[in-house]
């Protein structure tokens, strides 16, 4: 278990590069938007989910209704539920408060290490899945909130040519790339982009959500292809 554990803070360690840089731009978000520290932190902290916490101060700034802040924000984080349906098998026999712990530090760089992990070393135990889990949990989580912290304290004073907004899109692109190994899994990304681009002018990132569905379908019948492909050669 000391072993997982390790290697969940190990494998974690290349997201602090643009973790910090993309907290550091909501502190500065935040205060801009006319959020105190106390407001700032408490948001980061339960909410803990950057994408959202992003959108609802844009439309928080904007004066939009609360109802709207959050339905757009849940929409946002629709995924997390189709992150806890693919961790559920690995997972699922765990203690009720495991599984809490388990879903609030349940972030998209979490989820893309540990969904890696489990799915090549299938025979870890139960212990050891959530000793690695535990692992990614203790970099990234507390180094956002730092993050937040300093640049709510200090953003102001970053001068602009440093540019932190590179890392939103950094970010996803270094968790996304490592996943594209074969023909479903690129057949799911390259839906979900096109989808996403011509479903754009849909409100409250609902076209995020008809993309997401749709990628996810596209990868399964593409693998359900190549399987049948596969199974005729071997018959033949």
């Amino acid at each position: 278990m000391r072993k997982a554990f390790l290697r969940g803070v190990i494998s974690t360690l290349p997201f602090t590069l643009v973790i910090a840089p993309f907290g550091l731009l909501f502190g500065v978000a935040a205060t801009e938007a006319g959020f105190d520290l106390a407001q700032v932190m408490g948001f980061t902290i339960l909410v803990l989910a950057g994408a959202s916490q992003f959108s609802a101060i844009h439309l928080m700034s904007e004066h939009a209704s609360v109802v709207l802040v959050i339905l757009t924000s849940l929409a946002i984080n629709m995924r997390m539920a189709m992150y806890s349906a693919a961790l559920a098998p690995y997972l699922g026999q765990a203690k009720r408060w495991q599984h809490m712990l388990v879903a609030y530090f349940l972030i998209d760089q979490t989820f893309v290490t540990a969904e890696t992990e489990y799915r090549s070393r299938p025979n870890l135990s139960i212990g050891e899945r959530l000793a690695f889990y535990a692992g990614c949990s203790m970099i990234l989580p507390p180094l956002w909130f730092l993050a937040t912290l300093l640049g709510a304290l200090v953003g102001a004073s970053i001068p602009q040519e440093f540019a932190l907004d590179f890392a939103v899109p950094i970010t996803f692109l270094a968790m996304i790339a490592p996943a594209l190994r074969s023909l479903p899994h690129i057949a799911a990304a390259l839906v979900s982009v096109v989808v996403t681009l011509l479903l754009g002018f849909l409100p409250a990132g609902t076209g995020l959500l008809v993309a997401a569905v749709c990628a996810m379908v596209t990868g399964a019948q593409v693998e359900l292809f190549v399987g049948r492909i596969k199974a005729r050669r071997q018959s033949a």
